[in-house]
């Protein structure tokens, strides 16, 4: 490999500021204004552009790098973790689009409030601001181990540019800011894979010989990975994409039903070839590069570029990262007013989009005191589809079974499966069971426990009332 000198990773270096310096200004030009543009950009949202927005949520700096990661040791089984987006998108928009953009919330936990009550919906948020903080760790852990490759710095300050530049992006932007600036990091991130995978190619010899020196099962459809995990990946991806708080938000963004449904369309369709491209670079590095760390599978070819090349490519990984942090970011700061401070203080439009900053800035710092406590970045990525996982089952609950609906129910149901989902991902999934599976039934268990004590005790709470009953007056 070759390996940049001092002048040229300073020029990649100097491409990468230039882009950071534009799309700041960008930021700033559409920055949101008011609370309404912070939020849902006002549902002035084209389908298309809300469609790279969704892909953005779920293919970034976290995805791409933990595929990759995850195809170095496991093969290509790994591209189901973003086909399982595409997936999930595709039945989002025919299942879910329309009922989420028709109740006029852009939070999960205000839409799940409508059909549970108050301290379900407080402890959905609660429950979705903890795996989106999780979500950020992840990300700024694996951006910073694509950056620190072409930067020459450790990944602490590495993820501390990460946490400073993003959290400029949506504290000054908002969603509205953030959508139009996300086209170009988007459009940037594809064209860098699409490199990568070029070079890892083109140093291999092409697929052929890749397939003939690793073993057998890197090109089976489910590597050394396993059916139950993957399974366990596509249920998981579903219903975190049901519940995820910033695809709400930018599904209610949109201008019509029609294009909520649509562009959760458009996203299924950018999810799919990526997912076979990262899987690709990732197998290549191993059959390349077998002893290396498989964190920088995808990284690792950025050293065997032309420094122009790299320079696009590192911008591009930049472009995932921040969109990344920032959309997540977004969400969480718009759970914590939304759910918590507006109801506390009740404050005007101006206090209210003030704080909204002043608490962005919180949470863009705040995954930096988490980052060096992180195992795989794959193993946490679906750690954090589990946690949400639950809350898609009780929305799916009240919306389609009502009858096993309620709010203790639903309450119990939610801090059960989150304990749990937790507890069985610190020891390490045994037994072979997936958190995720635990994450799918432990609120189907606890809300169905609920409700046979409720209806094996509704006679006995009437007979009373029965028993107390005056006599009737004998008319006859």
């Amino acid at each position: 490999m070759n390996h940049f000198t001092s002048g040229e990773s300073a020029m990649i270096l100097g491409i990468v500021a230039l882009y950071i310096l534009f799309t700041s200004w960008l930021t700033v030009r559409l920055r949101s204004r008011t609370t309404g543009e912070f939020m849902n950009a006002a549902r002035s949202m084209p389908a298309a552009v809300v469609g790279v927005l969704l892909m953005s949520e779920f293919i970034g700096a976290k995805s791409t790098v933990g595929t990759a990661q995850e195809a170095f040791q496991s093969g290509m089984a790994a591209s189901w973790s973003v086909l399982a987006a595409s997936i999930g998108f595709l039945l989002f928009g025919l299942f879910f689009a329309k009922r989420i953009y028709g109740s006029g919330e852009y939070t999960i936990s205000a839409v799940i409030q409508k059909k549970y009550g108050v301290s379900t919906m407080r402890t959905v948020s609660i429950i979705m601001m903890y795996a989106l903080l999780l979500v950020n760790v992840g990300n700024y852990v694996s951006g910073a181990a694509a950056l620190s490759t072409v930067m020459n710095l450790n990944l602490t300050w590495t993820m501390v540019i990460i946490a400073v530049v993003s959290t400029f992006y949506y504290v000054f932007g908002g969603l509205k800011g953030i959508a139009y600036v996300t086209i170009l990091h988007s459009a940037l991130k594809v064209i860098g894979i699409a490199l990568i995978l070029g070079v890892a190619l083109s140093l291999s010899g092409g697929v052929g010989p890749v397939m003939a020196n690793l073993p057998d099962y890197y090109f089976t459809w489910d590597g050394s990975i396993g059916m139950p995990t993957i399974f366990a990946w596509i249920i998981g991806t579903v219903g975190a994409i049901f519940s995820t708080q910033f695809i709400i938000q930018a599904i209610s963004s949109n201008r019509s039903v029609a294009e909520a449904r649509r562009s959760a369309f458009y996203a299924a369709a950018f999810c799919l070839p990526l997912g076979f491209m990262l899987g690709l670079i990732g197998v290549t590095a191993h059959y390349l590069y077998p002893d290396m760390k498989s964190l920088y599978a995808l990284p690792v070819f950025l050293d065997a570029m032309h420094p122009l090349a790299a320079a696009l490519v590192t911008t591009s990984l930049v472009a995932s990262v921040f969109v990344s942090v920032s959309t997540v970011a977004l969400a969480i700061a718009s759970l914590m007013v939304r759910d918590f401070y507006v109801p506390w203080k009740n404050p005007t439009p101006e206090q209210e989009f003030r704080t909204t900053r002043i608490l962005s800035l919180i949470i863009g710092f705040l995954p930096l005191i988490f980052v060096f406590f992180v195992p795989e970045i794959l193993k946490l990525s679906f750690f954090t589809r589990a946690l949400r996982l639950s809350i898609t089952v009780v929305a799916v609950i009240g919306f389609f079974l009502p009858l096993f609906a309620s709010n203790l129910g639903a309450t119990l149901g939610l801090l059960g499966a989150t304990v749990s989902t937790t507890v069985w991902y610190l020891l390490g999934n045994p037994y072979g069971i997936d958190n995720m599976y635990v994450a799918l039934f432990t609120p189907i268990v606890v809300m169905g426990a609920e409700w046979l004590i409720r209806w094996k005790s509704a006679p006995a709470l009437a007979a009373p009332h029965q028993a107390a009953a005056p006599p009737q007056a004998d008319v006859s």
